[in-house]
């Protein structure tokens, strides 16, 4: 019940409380909507654009960027805030950014991947990054895409645009249930699952082949494992890698498990630094990847990598 009568105050301090504030977290400055790349074609300029969540401290700080995930449909960039937070809150300069989708195909996600991390280090003197300490994070098709930065930083192959004085390497990177290998992103899933995976309508043959337009039919994933195999991560092994960690949840019926455990088993055998973890009854992309524990595992594991360099 609210009372009509107003509260007394009796000018008592000695009743008042005091609160003690730490001061042991940065305040976060967002930085929206940059355009951190222009795709130019003869008829039209569209610029690919990145928020910023910046520590406002005076110290060169590591860069984490995150891709999302959208199925290669969707790169809908100001997702994920919980993670994104945390890891400024931990000192991170945390760059998230979209990229081309279908129906633009492959290699057009990675380029502009490559764009955002050459952007960084081209403007780190305005956003107080440390460029030789840059790490990448993504979740489902952004895992796919925060794996391919990881395993093509040796090449220049996929730099396009601007910046291109800027090395585009990361330095770790981060796969939430992520593709590895876009021919079988349904391993051991039923046959109807198997069925979708083989339709040239299928996202990831629609990234490889494009849509079907004039005499083209369109293409399955299968019908070039070549061309396939270059579009995904399990296909740049020679060289070195950086840290990568690659997590996945057991429930996953979306991608499945198998992707991260192929990935993780190729790297080992190549004695790359990887973390393999597998997070028990957690589905794609579902309730356990937004808590506490998970996030900070993730943001401990880029602190681990990244400020100790």
């Amino acid at each position: 019940m609210v009372s009509d009568t107003p509260p007394t105050h009796t000018g008592d301090r000695a009743k008042a409380s005091t609160l003690t504030i730490t001061t042991d977290r940065p305040r976060i400055d967002e930085v929206g909507e940059v355009i951190y790349h222009q795709v130019k074609r003869i008829d039209a300029v569209r610029g690919m654009r990145m928020t910023l969540l910046v520590p406002r401290t005076s110290d060169r700080k590591p860069a984490i960027l995150y891709v999302p995930g959208g199925g290669f449909t969707s790169a809908a960039h100001r997702k994920f805030i919980e993670m994104r937070l945390a890891l400024a809150q931990a000192g991170f300069v945390v760059a998230a950014a979209e990229y081309r989708v279908v129906p633009d195909v492959f290699p057009a996600p990675l380029e502009d991947g490559k764009a955002a991390i050459r952007y960084l280090r081209s403007h780190a003197d305005e956003y107080g990054v440390d460029p030789d300490r840059i790490g990448v994070l993504g979740d489902s098709a952004g895992g796919w895409l925060a794996q391919m930065l990881a395993m093509t930083g040796d090449t220049s192959d996929y730099d396009r645009g601007d910046w291109l004085d800027m090395s585009s390497a990361v330095q770790a990177a981060v796969s939430l249930y992520g593709i590895s290998d876009l021919r079988n992103i349904g391993a051991g899933f039923s046959d109807t699952v198997g069925q979708v995976h083989a339709s040239t309508a299928s996202t990831e043959a629609l990234l490889v082949h494009g849509v079907a337009f004039g005499d083209f039919a369109g293409a399955t994933i299968g019908s070039d494992p070549a061309k396939a195999l270059a579009a995904s991560p399990i296909g740049h092994l020679s060289g070195p890698k950086p840290p990568l960690l690659l997590m996945h949840g057991s429930a996953d019926d979306l991608v499945s498990p198998v992707q991260s455990e192929q990935m993780a088993a190729a790297l080992r055998e190549r004695d790359a630094e990887v973390d393999h973890v597998v997070v028990d009854d957690a589905g794609h992309g579902n309730g356990p990847w937004f808590q506490p524990a998970l996030i900070e595992y993730v943001v401990a594991w880029f602190r681990e990598k990244l400020f100790k360099r």
